[in-house]
């Protein structure tokens, strides 16, 4: 197997500064580098220059199956050009790396060798700046990968696009189960705003107890030197954000977590995140989850179960509608924030008959043990992959 440098094997080209006043309707797709995702070439918010432009753009335009690589940001991030997004031009910041002569390596080849968490990390190491990384082509062309003949190549390609295609598939059946779900409810109780039944504002339907519906400390109130190695966990976004409750990073003692009970997080609570981009993500604290508090980024909702479920909120609080209020109140600012309590306090949820909701809500246990078995079987595949790539690169 011979080790080799990008620069020997490709062209490697940087990308031309398209000017945002001269995009028009139609014509020269301009690449950017929100185009370029992890694996992927993504069809986001399109861009167009005149096709009028194209010869002046020549040592710009692409071709099918050009590698694409993000340089700012992000950097690291590799996808294959597809025919369908041509005819298409590099934008700046954006690397395409163009094979020499494909009698010796496979352009696919090279996008697995790309295409994986150690070469990502590696750019990321390599890059300059702190608040946003930039990486340099010239590195690029000196890294090394190594090179079997091209018979080995297209056998490691088969592996790896056969598993791969088996993810996707399993990624497409939980989306499916999602939208099963989202057309459930919609069937069930309608859309939200042409609903038949009566609407309830938050504390209307919280349990008639004290910290029923908590916003967590003020960041003075909990500060590292409050962490200690084991004890109470404290919860954070990243629960509410990926239904993570196995993650435990942050601890206090008993003497810091009784004086801050009010922050508690018992079994069937609801954690909100209330700041960034997953602003408004919930999930539902499992039985066995350990004793602790909110951080200052979660909001805790407990439900009175005899007025609304849980299961039935999540979705309804997922929807839209209620997402699209809690955002409009950090409009025009640079990072969504969540509203004041008074005005979470004021929005309206739609109340049917509890009985429906429990009916609503054992349809979707049902939906979910099958999307149970899927992840598990996800799981163990996104393993096979990375044992392969590991093994290959």
């Amino acid at each position: 197997m011979e080790k080799m440098k990008l620069g020997d094997i490709c062209n490697i080209l940087n990308g031309y500064a398209f000017k945002s006043k001269k995009y028009v309707e139609k014509g020269i797709r301009v690449i950017r580098i929100t185009n370029v995702q992890k694996g992927i070439i993504e069809d986001l918010d399109p861009k167009y220059y005149d096709i009028s432009e194209m010869d002046n753009l020549k040592n710009y335009m692409l071709k099918e199956n050009d590698l694409l690589i993000s340089l700012t940001g992000n950097v690291g991030r590799v996808g294959l050009i597809s025919k369908e997004f041509l005819p298409a031009g590099l934008n700046q910041r954006v690397g395409c790396l163009r094979i020499k002569d494909d009698r010796n390596i496979s352009i696919r080849y090279l996008y697995q060798c790309l295409n994986n968490n150690k070469f990502e990390n590696e750019c990321i190491i390599n890059s300059n700046g702190i608040a946003q990384k930039n990486l340099s082509t010239e590195w690029l062309k000196n890294y090394i990968i190594s090179v079997p003949n091209i018979e080995s190549q297209q056998q490691i390609v088969n592996k790896l696009e056969k598993v791969q295609g088996i993810i996707d598939i399993r990624k497409k059946q939980i989306e499916e189960l999602d939208e099963l779900i989202s057309s459930q409810f919609v069937e069930m109780f309608g859309r939200i705003n042409d609903t038949k039944y009566n609407a309830k504002t938050l504390t209307e339907i919280i349990k008639n107890e004290p910290n029923s519906i908590k916003r967590g400390p003020f960041g003075g109130s909990l500060k590292k030197d409050d962490f200690v190695e084991s004890g109470y966990l404290v919860y954070e976004q990243r629960h509410a954000i990926h239904n993570d409750f196995e993650y435990e990073k942050y601890y206090i003692t008993d003497e810091k977590y009784k004086d801050m009970e009010m922050f508690k997080v018992e079994p069937k609570d609801l954690l909100i995140s209330c700041s960034g981009v997953t602003l408004g993500r919930i999930a539902e604290v499992p039985k066995n989850a350990k004793k602790g508090i909110i951080n200052q980024a979660l909001l805790k909702i407990t439900l009175d179960s005899n007025v609304m479920n849980n299961i039935y909120f999540i979705q309804h609080f997922r929807s839209d509608e209620i997402q699209e209020k809690l955002f409009s109140f950090s409009r025009g600012s640079g990072i969504p924030n969540f509203p004041s309590m008074n005005e979470v306090k004021k929005i309206k949820f739609v109340c049917p008959p509890i009985e429906l909701q429990n009916q609503f809500a054992n349809i979707v246990k049902q939906i979910d043990k099958q999307k149970l078995r899927i992840q598990k079987s996800l799981e163990e595949m996104e393993k096979l992959q990375e044992s392969l790539m590991n093994k290959y690169f």
